[in-house]
C-alpha cells in the first residue's frame, strides 16, 4: 500500500519571529513511517518542523504551519490508500500576522485567535474507499474525547494516548475502531507501538 502519514506540531505566526506551537517530538508520527517503510509499504511523510531524521525509504514532505500541512496532505492523499495522522497540529492561530517584530510596550496584548483548518477532518470527508486513522490526545474524559473525534471526522479507527506521550520514547495507547470498541492496547517503546499498529492496518486493509 501507499500510505500518507503526519507528524510533528505545525507553527501559526504571532509576528515574523514569534510563533504559537506545542510540544509534539514527532517521534510517534516517525515511528510510524518507519515501520511501514520496514512492511513493505510506500510512505508520504508530511513533517512539521522536528529535530528528527526522516526514514529512510520515505518520501517526505515538510511543512510548517498548519495550512500548508493541509495542501501537502489534501494534494498526497490523492494517491495514497489511507492515512494515519498522528501530527499534532496547532488548533488556532492569531486573526492578524504582524508585520516585523513585536515591541514591548509596558502594556498588555490581546491576540485575537480563529481556529485553524482541520487536517484530519477534510481528509476523512474525502476518504472514499481510503482508510483514515487519526491519533487523538486527551487529559479528560479520555475515551469519550476521543470517540467524539473518531465521528466528527470520519476516522475508521483512532489511537488514544495522554499528555505524557509528548517528547517521550515511550508511550501508552488505546486503538478504537469505528464500531467504538476498544480492539487493541499497547505499552512501550513508539517504535515497537508503530509496529504493532502498522500490522493491525496491515490485518484489516492490506491487499483490499
Amino acid at each position: 500500500m501507499r500510505i500518507l502519514i503526519t507528524a510533528g506540531p505545525t507553527r501559526e505566526y504571532l509576528d515574523d519571529v514569534r510563533y504559537l506551537s506545542n510540544a509534539s517530538s514527532g517521534r510517534m508520527g516517525f515511528a510510524v513511517a518507519a515501520a511501514a517503510v520496514a512492511a513493505g509499504h510506500e510512505v508520504v511523510l508530511v513533517a512539521g518542523p522536528v529535530a528528527l531524521k526522516p526514514p529512510q525509504g520515505c518520501h517526505v514532505v515538510s511543512v510548517e504551519t498548519t495550512e500548508e500541512m493541509g495542501r501537502a496532505c489534501v494534494e498526497a492523499f490523492c494517491d495514497c490508500d489511507g492515512v494515519v495522522a498522528a501530527a499534532a497540529v496547532c488548533d488556532y492561530r492569531p486573526l492578524c500576522r504582524h508585520e516585523g517584530k513585536l515591541t514591548k510596550t509596558g502594556e498588555a496584548v490581546s491576540i485575537e485567535m480563529i481556529e485553524t483548518d482541520d487536517v484530519l477532518a477534510t481528509l476523512g470527508a474525502g476518504k472514499e474507499g481510503r482508510f483514515v486513522v487519526g491519533f487523538a490526545l486527551e487529559a479528560s474524559n479520555a475515551r469519550e474525547g476521543a470517540l467524539q473525534k473518531l465521528r466528527a471526522k470520519n476516522c475508521d479507527a483512532i489511537v488514544l494516548n495522554g499528555p505524557e506521550a509528548i517528547g517521550s520514547e515511550v508511550n501508552s495507547i488505546e486503538l478504537i475502531d469505528i464500531s467504538g470498541s476498544v480492539v487493541a492496547s499497547w505499552d512501550g517503546p513508539k517504535s515497537e507501538l508503530a509496529r504493532c499498529l502498522i500490522e493491525w492496518i496491515d490485518q484489516r486493509w492490506s491487499g483490499r
